[in-house]
């Protein structure tokens, strides 16, 4: 069999621009090119596709869960593996499993999980998110309060190791919580920096960002909000343009107003880009989770803690990017970059990820004319097909 795969009989978005009557070539589980369908080397294993379209592998950044398990529950080899293939049926080809504020012990097994998973090449697995514990209690939100602390020198000399063992590592930090000089630590150790369930005044994030942050975690959630004399989080990640920012498009986390302000409002060259912050339910029927001895309701579209607080979201990211297109009105084109290209640049990894140009890593989507998930490719392999 050979090496060289020739995918074809779709429409090809490359991330850029839409190709027809051609077909993305693939070696090695890299994108050698795309060629025009007459053009095809004749060596090639052609895989010729009932039409739809074939759009670059979503990117999600901040992933709690999926197919059952929540990874704060079991920080494992095999809750990653579980995680990545659930979110494969929904057209993410590599993301960010997420912990969320834990123990010492359980941020620990996560991150031998992640190196775990790092050494297997479980499909999909790019890297760890740690989101706490080191946040503001004032913006706590499902966050469990009693676990919220300070980062301490054994902290940050765990996280610097980490980093060295891990294909990539995002930490969400607050800005009033996390000095500059530990933002700069983590950031010449590699890590990328996120602020989020901070409730920093702008002169705090600003020096948070002038340190070396360079995200900020689910845009107007648990942050402080922008406001005339005091522009907050919300308005430092807004205006300065190195900061990417992550965003839950399902109507429910943030106002469609809102997102359509923010998305005229952002500096560049930081983009905006889509997470999905999904839990457990992902992929399956669960009416009910648990975190931290917590229950979470699954109802209307959201998770919630009984007291009504946001606890994650009940979003995929296919779903997100049809609600960028359907309810906020972006181009397709620019609602596909949202989920594959700017979460790439934001983890500075777009020259393999979040397109399909020579190079990049052979991860696509199948769509249907409908924008339905037809099939998943990760590195070149078939890893979902629907069933129909």
């Amino acid at each position: 069999m050979s090496d060289l795969l020739a995918i074809s009989g779709a429409e090809i978005f490359d991330g850029d621009r839409w190709h027809d009557d051609a077909a993305l070539l693939i070696e090695f589980g890299q994108v050698s090119a795309i060629v025009a369908a007459v053009d095809v080397p004749s060596n090639a294993q052609l895989v010729l596709l009932a039409g739809g379209s074939i759009v670059p592998g979503f990117v999600d950044l901040q992933v709690n869960g999926g197919g059952g398990v929540l990874f704060n529950n079991d920080p494992s080899l095999a809750a990653i593996r579980t995680i990545c293939a659930a979110h494969a049926q929904f057209g993410t080809t590599a993301l960010l499993p997420t912990l969320i504020t834990d123990t010492v012990a359980i941020n620990q097994q996560a991150i031998a999980a992640g190196i775990e998973a790092a050494a297997a090449g479980v499909p999909g697995f790019l890297g760890l998110h740690l989101e706490g514990p080191h946040l503001a209690a004032a913006r706590k939100g499902t966050h469990d309060p009693a676990l919220i602390r300070p980062m301490r020198d054994e902290d940050l000399e765990r996280l610097c190791s980490a980093a060295t063992r891990l294909p990539n590592l995002l930490c969400t930090v607050a800005a009033e919580t996390v000095t500059p000089e530990q933002i700069a630590a983590l950031v010449q150790a590699g890590i990328t920096v996120s602020l989020g369930h901070s409730d920093a005044d702008f002169a705090t994030a600003t020096s948070a960002i002038v340190a070396g942050a360079t995200m900020t975690t689910h845009l107007f959630n648990a942050m402080s909000q922008l406001g005339h004399r005091e522009p907050g989080l919300v308005g430092a990640t807004l205006m300065q343009g190195s900061v990417f920012a992550g965003l839950i498009a399902d109507g429910i986390h943030v106002h469609p107003a809102a997102i359509t302000l923010a998305l005229r409002a952002k500096t560049g060259p930081g983009r905006i880009f889509l997470v999905t912050d999904a839990m457990s339910q992902t992929g399956t029927d669960l009416r009910t989770l648990t975190l931290n001895g917590r229950t979470i309701f699954r109802a209307d579209g959201a998770l919630r803690l009984a007291d009504g607080t946001l606890a994650g979201a009940d979003l995929d990211m296919i779903d997100a990017v049809c609600f960028m297109h359907a309810s906020i009105g972006l181009p397709w084109d620019e609602a596909l970059r949202m989920a594959s290209l700017y979460p790439a640049q934001a983890l500075g990894i777009s020259a393999q990820h979040g397109h399909l140009r020579p190079g990049a890593v052979g991860s696509f989507v199948h769509l249907s004319a409908e924008h339905e998930v037809l099939a998943t490719w990760i590195n070149g392999a078939e890893q979902y097909r629907a069933t129909r």
